[in-house]
């Protein structure tokens, strides 16, 4: 296992993470979880006050005993954006006695997404104060932020300066939040990815296709591989349901050296193959069509569309896909039927997409029955 830096909390964390959302079946399998994860190097443990009861069962957890001493861990648990001083310190209390600690090692406020979420952030005798007063009196040491947001809500809530750490999505297939990476780096923000396989691609089932396509490297490797290659980065999460699901991806955990040429050679081809496959009706994803009328979330109903067709990875399209319309500010958007050809977002698009086509397209080949959040 590797370690890194985490900004400028100076924690040093394992380049692999456990988050525990998925631990949720019982809490002997999360203990067993937590266990295995230390025993293979991982010192941090993430988890969340949504998170059904996995702040309970990690504080269980921790109270039977993990194999190191509490000081040798970074526990990081998040909780949402609120106006209410008196909700924010009230719920911080309500975690750390679930947790059964004496401090957080770091807090992140879970969904930074809308602009009304960063006034809330940065509300005066609100949210912005009750954080103040957590880190002045100790129950919680560095304060980051989680996002699901557009490219500028993440950009305007490291520009407060409140924050020493951004949980971002960010892998080999979604590539949008680049420069969150940089002005990370120059702010010295620790930068946490997060879902980096299931929201990544779900690479740990990846198509035939794309197996193909990665040889000799497995696509969950070689997208670990291309996040670990980024030293702006500092960890991945990994959201093992059991112990044995971290097996697999902890056999990159000691290699996060440069890309090798063999690497970079396999990146290249899955880029030529994707604009091969999609030819003139390929999206760039320059989110140039946008804002839309509609509210369709044009570029990413064309990336699912784009992945679904070059690498078949049609099960992550319509996982995605069905998203839209049922994640409120988790994943906003409507579905590409609701476009009314209006033509708005067509003199924007420098490819010249035929874009109410293609969302019709994207529509008929990703829509299924609608799903729920794994917490719901």
């Amino acid at each position: 296992m590797r370690y890194r830096r985490f900004g400028k909390t100076n924690l040093h964390l394992s380049v692999f993470s456990l988050g525990t959302m998925r631990c949720l079946a019982s809490a002997e399998i999360l203990w067993q979880t937590v266990q295995q994860a230390v025993a293979l190097g991982i010192n941090h443990l993430e988890t969340a006050r949504g998170y059904g009861k996995s702040e309970e069962y990690l504080g269980q957890a921790l109270h039977h005993g993990v194999g190191v001493c509490r000081s040798e861990l970074v526990i990081t648990t998040k909780l949402p954006p609120m106006l209410s001083a008196d909700v924010v310190d009230r719920w911080i209390d309500e975690s750390l006695e679930r947790l059964q600690i004496d401090y957080l090692d770091c807090l992140a406020l879970h969904g930074v997404n809308t602009p009304e979420h960063l006034e809330w952030v940065q509300a005066p005798k609100g949210c912005r104060d009750a954080l103040q007063q957590v880190l002045a009196d100790g129950r919680v040491r560095h304060l980051g932020f989680s996002t699901h947001g557009s490219l500028e809500i993440i950009q305007g809530a490291i520009a407060t300066g409140q924050f020493e750490f951004v949980n971002l999505h960010y892998s080999y297939f979604f590539q949008r939040h680049q420069p969150v990476l940089q002005l990370a780096q120059e702010q010295d923000l620790g930068v946490f990815i997060i879902s980096p396989a299931d929201k990544g691609g779900l690479l740990y089932t990846p198509p035939p296709t794309l197996e193909d396509l990665c040889q000799p490297f497995s696509p969950l490797e070689l997208n670990y591989r291309f996040l670990l290659s980024d030293r702006r980065i500092t960890t991945l999460s990994v959201g093992a349901a059991n112990a044995a699901e971290l097996i697999t991806p902890l056999q990159t955990a000691d290699q996060d050296g440069p890309l090798t040429p063999q690497e970079l050679a396999v990146l290249t081809s899955l880029e030529t193959h994707q604009s091969n496959a999609l030819g003139s009706d390929r999206c760039r994803q320059c989110y140039d069509c946008l804002p839309c009328p509609a509210a369709i979330q044009i570029p990413e109903v064309l990336r699912l569309r784009n992945l679904a067709i070059a690498f078949d990875m049609q099960a992550y399209g319509e996982y995605r896909y069905r998203m839209f319309e049922n994640a409120g500010h988790w994943f906003p958007g409507m579905k590409g039927n609701h476009c009314t050809e209006c033509g708005d977002c067509l003199p924007r698009c420098p490819e010249n997409l035929n874009i109410p086509e293609l969302l019709k397209d994207s529509h008929e080949r990703l829509k299924t029955t609608e799903g729920r959040r794994l917490w719901g």
